[in-house]
């Protein structure tokens, strides 16, 4: 029962902030495991989150393509010099010679007051190695964003089935805690009987009645913490808390026996792993950025463009009188020669990262086959040990079956009674565990080998 305590414990610290009063309009859903995780994977924050980050990524393509398309950009500018700048230069208006030596003079003319010029530019890139591989590198950008998502799905799903199941182990420890105290409530009323008509002593309804009063306060204890499994299941669905939900699956449903069985043999498992295929987006994201850095060395041309017209005058009324348009048209072209070595640099950088990206490829592999043998041993010893308290359970009730009668037919003392029913109980209570663990188990080795997608 610890580990069950303490799942319960971090349910109730995420639980304690988000307590609210029920909606007026609140739903009653029906819900099998497969219902829970469909409405997860369409409320759960995390995932619409994930969603949006690849509407996102969407944007950051049309970004990327937007640098190939043509660059059109307008100015206006409107000066009004309030000190003309001047115009100094040799005197050659006097039609003397020049003489070199003689200081300069201030021209009448200079700029005039009043500027105002309307311009606008077009530029279209022709090529551009950079931009080439950057419609790659956002391409596969979407590609993480969209295993992102994956991921997240996959998050919740796991988050909504543990919790799910902790639902149905809680119902049927309830059911368990219900029969006992049914069948030790008929008990002691017989043994408060005989009690009355001097067969039995005192002692004996009193010890029965005590553990009567710890199943009935155990019952309320589990029944409470039934209420908050619950609470945790809608909050892990995206589900607001006030919503009545009801289960539709049952743990006769769940068959733990085949999930040992599957994927036994698949030797290549960790590639279906997220966390390997985020690694395997990491190392192609990795060597565009080689590409990307070896393409800074070739040339960029792009054609431009380009009109203006000019208004001058030195009164305003006349500044619109005359237009001075010009124009023109051309190419820029851009040819990397000489940077210090500081391309070649970053070009090793980035291969440096891809060979990092490589290496954690190759740990991740050895991580996950490492996990999944730990989850496989886990799920395996954790069945065996159901099917043990399966056994024990039934056995404890035989035991109890057989001390009850010695006791009625007077062979048989009280506390043979007491002890084969406090028996009964922790074999209870460890099929319970053992029923979480195995269920718990096998949600973790569908993780460790892929079969959660």
């Amino acid at each position: 029962m610890r580990k069950i305590a303490i799942t319960l414990m971090c349910s109730f610290v995420l639980l304690k902030g988000m307590a609210q009063q029920a909606p007026p309009n609140k739903q009653t859903h029906n819900f099998s495991l497969q219902d829970c995780i469909n409405y997860a994977y369409e409320h759960q924050d995390s995932v619409k989150n994930a969603k949006l980050d690849i509407l996102s990524a969407d944007q950051k393509v049309r970004e990327t393509k937007g640098q190939g398309l043509p660059q059109v950009n307008g100015s206006i500018s409107f000066q009004d010099f309030l000190k003309a700048p001047a115009t100094v230069g040799p005197n050659f208006l006097s039609g003397a010679p020049i003489d070199p030596n003689a200081p300069l003079i201030q021209f009448p003319f200079g700029a005039v007051k009043y500027n105002n010029t309307y311009a606008i530019q077009a530029s279209q890139l022709l090529f551009s190695g950079t931009f080439l591989v950057g419609l790659q590198a956002v391409k596969t950008y979407k590609e993480l964003s969209e295993r992102n998502l994956n991921r997240s799905r996959i998050q919740t799903n796991i988050a909504v089935t543990k919790a799910y199941y902790q639902v149905l182990v809680s119902n049927e420890q309830v059911k368990l805690l219900d029969a006992n105290i049914n069948q030790l409530k008929q008990q002691v009323n017989e043994t408060t009987q005989q009690n009355k008509q001097g067969f039995v002593e005192k002692i004996d309804v009193d010890r029965l009645n005590v553990q009567y009063n710890n199943l009935v306060t155990n019952r309320d204890n589990v029944q409470r913490a039934l209420t908050l499994n619950y609470a945790m299941l809608k909050f892990q669905m995206g589900m607001p808390i006030g919503d009545e939900l009801m289960l539709t699956d049952k743990l006769s449903d769940i068959n733990l026996e085949s999930a040992a069985l599957e994927n036994s043999v698949d030797t290549t498992f960790y590639r279906n792993r997220i966390e390997y295929q985020l690694l395997e987006t990491n190392k192609k994201l990795n060597e565009l950025d080689v590409k990307a850095k070896k393409a800074d060395l070739l040339p960029s041309i792009a054609a431009v463009g380009g009109y203006s017209a000019v208004f001058q005058e030195n009164h305003t009324r006349y500044l619109y009188n005359h237009m001075y348009p010009s124009s023109y048209i051309g190419l820029n072209i851009n040819i990397p020669i000489f940077s210090g070595f500081q391309r070649d640099a970053r070009v090793k950088q980035s291969q440096f990262e891809v060979q990092k990206s490589q290496n954690m490829l190759n740990n991740a592999k050895n991580g996950l086959t490492l996990q999944a043998t730990a989850a496989r041993v886990s799920f395996v010893n954790s069945l065996n040990s159901l099917n043990n308290q399966k056994r024990n359970q039934a056995l404890a009730n035989e035991v109890l079956r057989v001390s009850k009668i010695k006791y009625g037919q007077g062979v048989g003392s009280s506390l043979e009674v007491t002890q084969a029913q406090t028996a009964l109980e922790t074999s209870d209570n460890e099929y319970i565990q053992a029923l979480y663990d195995a269920l718990i188990n096998k949600v973790n080795l569908d993780q460790a080998y892929g079969r959660i997608k």
